[in-house]
């Protein structure tokens, strides 16, 4: 069939549908149009993350991770203006499924780039995807795979402030449920959870039925072929938080003395038994402080005299010889005692644990006769962890 093609927002007008572009968070440009509502842009903008946004398990379609996506969308402005034009129908949302858009607009390669300048062609298909066409429009039709198999990644973020004797004084969890489903034909699933009254604030793929979640607390969907986020949610009860690490630390400045005392060691905390790795220690010293020497019991740590930032490298936690970090600091002399301690920052990955403790119970699929492959992966990592010293 052949298609029409949409409202195209124009990166300077102003008329209805024009749209201005505001950073609401990194790697997300809001894109508003001029004078229509904004609870569909919020609803369409929660969507359109996920495109170029490194917790996809998909890269979208530019092809790039977060770090890379600026630089990506100087060199396809065309393309972007294309997936902009696909997604918003005079300044509302149309095609906000990613798995669509990559049918609609072809991913940028160099010949592409070439012909199109020769020619004075487009990277927009000529045809409708056939998921378009359907009553399931995330789910193309006529799907087969020779191996069937479903997986889901559990992901959670911990926020977290920790003061100075060790006590929490806010902490929230920002979890995900990513998806690879390589399923044929038209299957349909049901995920169920041992715990989903931990689940608060939940925002759902558009293939979830909303009503049996509510009724029942399971997850009943015909799955989008291939990487989709399935929900995210949010839990912000305090006492469900479970802190993985700690940090003992001593840094101590003194008044007419050029030497700083700094010592801090990290453990593990609540980790059901789950190894820390990906352990990274930063912290922005006072511009008082000169140098810094300092002897890590593992890792490598460094130290920059210009801006003051110190990072230690720490790697995976051993129970048994928990990573410290000693020395001293040189100050300036004469200089007075800062006004307060710096804060530490720490980033760091637990596998096979939610620590929200939310746990799948069981994935199950019907409309379909064949059994396929399923796996469930656990992951925590820090998102704005701070300790204050």
């Amino acid at each position: 069939m052949p298609r029409k093609s949409h409202f195209l927002a124009s990166p300077g007008g102003t008329s209805r549908g024009s749209a201005a572009a505001s950073n609401s968070r990194p790697g997300l440009c809001d894109w508003r149009p001029a004078e229509c509502s904004r609870q569909p842009i919020r609803a369409w903008s929660h969507r359109a993350a996920p495109i170029g946004d490194e917790r996809n398990l998909d890269k979208g379609p530019l092809g790039a991770r977060a770090e890379e996506l600026e630089p990506v969308i100087k060199d396809n402005v065309v393309v972007v203006y294309e997936v902009l034009e696909e997604m918003l129908d005079n300044g509302f949302p149309l095609a906000t499924e990613s798995n669509i858009l990559k049918e609609l607009i072809k991913p940028p390669t160099i010949l592409r780039t070439v012909v199109n300048t020769i020619t004075g062609s487009t990277n927009v298909g000529d045809q409708l995807p056939t998921g378009q066409l359907s009553v399931v429009p995330w789910r193309r039709t006529g799907v087969k795979y020779t191996n069937n198999e479903a997986y889901f990644d559990v992901i959670e973020e911990i926020d977290a402030i920790i003061d100075k004797s060790g006590s929490t004084i806010t902490a929230e969890i920002q979890g995900v449920i990513d998806a690879c489903v390589k399923l044929t034909g038209m299957p349909d699933l049901t995920l169920s959870f041992m715990n989903p009254r931990l689940l608060d604030d939940v925002s759902f793929h558009p293939c979830v039925r909303f009503k049996r979640w509510e009724s029942e607390r399971i997850l009943s969907f015909i799955p989008p072929d291939g990487n989709f986020r399935l929900l995210s949610y949010h839990v912000s009860a305090q006492n469900l938080v479970a802190i993985p690490v700690y940090v003992k630390h001593n840094i101590s400045f003194r008044d007419s003395s050029s030497l700083g005392r700094f010592e801090i060691t990290v453990g593990p905390k609540q980790t059901m038994g789950k190894t820390i790795e990906g352990v990274i220690v930063t912290s922005q010293m006072p511009k008082g402080v000169l140098n810094m020497s300092l002897t890590p019991s593992q890792g490598t740590h460094t130290f920059d005299p210009v801006t003051k930032m110190l990072s230690w490298d720490v790697g995976k936690i051993n129970p048994q010889k928990l990573p410290s970090l000693k020395g001293t600091m040189s100050l300036q002399a004469g200089a007075s005692k800062p006004d307060e301690n710096p804060t530490i920052n720490l980033q760091f990955k637990i596998q096979q644990l939610a620590i929200s403790g939310l746990k799948v119970n069981r994935l199950d699929m019907y409309g379909e006769k064949y059994k396929p492959f399923k796996g469930i992966k656990y992951m925590t990592k820090a998102g704005k962890f701070q300790v204050r010293t």
